[in-house]
């Protein structure tokens, strides 16, 4: 667990999986394309807006990137950093690399300007979809593929893909939790299953809101 032996090494892990995650790969694609982002379609830094906004190659490219954002801070965290608390290392990383990309500091500086005289920061980020994916690759594979099938079914069906997400990981995170219960997984894994309930939902929550009002985008529908 935590104590005064491995707090440097947990320090190293929040501030390197905060910044991994932080890195702003939509936001660069846009720019690759001449668009910004940031004030396109939803105005999300993630593979959904990309696709609406300048294609679903470069769609597919921003989101594997963020899937490996998760993936490479998992294990970087656990297998470089604090290898011998795994279990710490691990739950660490995943929460923070997703709180990066959600609250980007890379993408909130870029975005920063000066109006009036004054300057304007204004917190850029992302949902967290593709880069807790990730993280959640080196947690339990079988599982969270598993989810992502079911997600990816529901979004066949109904063309929404923040409802497919939302189940996905309302799923993977059932399970998740189901396995730390039958003790095939760390209990410290909770307070990645835990910041996961909170964040997923939370930064959803405009698409929760027009999902029930019916005025949810559907998959495929351009971007303006």
């Amino acid at each position: 667990m935590f104590s005064s032996d491995n707090a440097a090494q947990v320090l190293l892990i929040i501030v390197s999986s905060y910044l991994i995650g932080s890195f702003p790969t939509a936001y660069f694609v846009g720019k690759a394309r001449n668009v910004n982002i940031f004030e396109v379609g939803s105005g999300n830094m993630g593979g959904t807006n990309v696709a609406r906004a300048v294609g679903k190659g470069w769609a597919i490219f921003t989101g594997l990137f963020d899937v490996a954002k998760g993936v490479f801070a998992v294990w970087l965290a656990r297998d470089v950093i604090l290898v011998e608390q795994i279990g710490v290392a691990t739950s660490v990383a995943a929460t923070c690399v997703v709180i990066g990309h959600n609250w980007s500091l890379f993408a909130t500086i870029l975005t920063a300007s000066f109006e009036g005289g004054r300057l304007k920061v204004i917190p850029r980020g992302g949902k967290g979809a593709a880069t807790a994916f990730g993280a959640m690759l080196m947690i339990q594979p079988f599982q969270i593929l598993v989810a992502a099938a079911i997600g990816l079914a529901v979004i066949a069906r109904t063309r929404y893909v923040s409802l497919g997400v939302l189940i996905g990981f309302a799923v993977a995170n059932v399970w998740l939790v189901a396995l730390v219960g039958a003790e095939y997984q760390k209990p410290i894994l909770l307070l990645y299953a835990l910041a996961l309930s909170v964040m997923i939902p939370l930064r959803h929550w405009g698409n929760m809101q027009r999902l029930q009002a019916g005025t949810e985008r559907r998959l495929g529908e351009r971007a303006t």
